[in-house]
């Protein structure tokens, strides 16, 4: 089992557990978000059914918040209610490491980071451009920044 067949094994289990207690839009919005997760491990190259795979869970984790926020009880909840109010939560703590899976998967596939470039934070993802860190054991020679600045017709200002 791959890691986005458990992801969406996982969700699915706590989504229709949390609706025992929270139905109508909590549903809607999370086995939608469910069925692109299907639509992502069918496709296994697409890049687009990851991406909105990824941007369905990142919209439900604010939709969650907002619904657990406002329709929780606060007096006479019995035992069926509590649980699936606490799988709801513990879907919605659950979120945020699925996205950053998700987010690997989707850079994995060839998509591009589109808030930060990869030349920056070259380890950060996978990425095939070579970086410009040396390590202290490397064979090239590092380039002196400041080396022959007399000799490219910079002069050096007293201060």
């Amino acid at each position: 089992m791959c890691r986005r067949q458990l992801i969406i094994l996982v969700h699915w289990l706590l989504t229709t557990w949390g609706c025992l207690m929270f139905g109508g839009p909590y549903a809607w919005a999370n086995f939608t978000t469910l069925a692109l997760g299907v639509w992502a491990v069918a496709q296994k190259d697409s890049i687009d059914a990851i991406s909105m795979f990824l941007g369905g869970l990142v919209v439900t984790i604010l939709l969650d918040i907002i619904h657990i926020s406002i329709f929780y009880p606060r007096a006479g909840l019995l035992d069926v209610g509590r649980f699936g109010a606490g799988m709801a939560i513990l879907s919605l703590l659950l979120k945020p490491f699925s996205c950053f899976m998700l987010y690997n998967m989707y850079l994995q596939r060839g998509g591009e980071a589109p808030f930060r470039s990869r030349e920056y934070y070259p380890g950060f993802g996978s990425t095939s451009q070579r970086s410009a860190y040396q390590t202290i054991d490397s064979p090239e020679a590092p380039t002196d920044f400041y080396a022959g600045a007399e000799n490219k017709g910079h002069t050096s200002q007293g201060y």
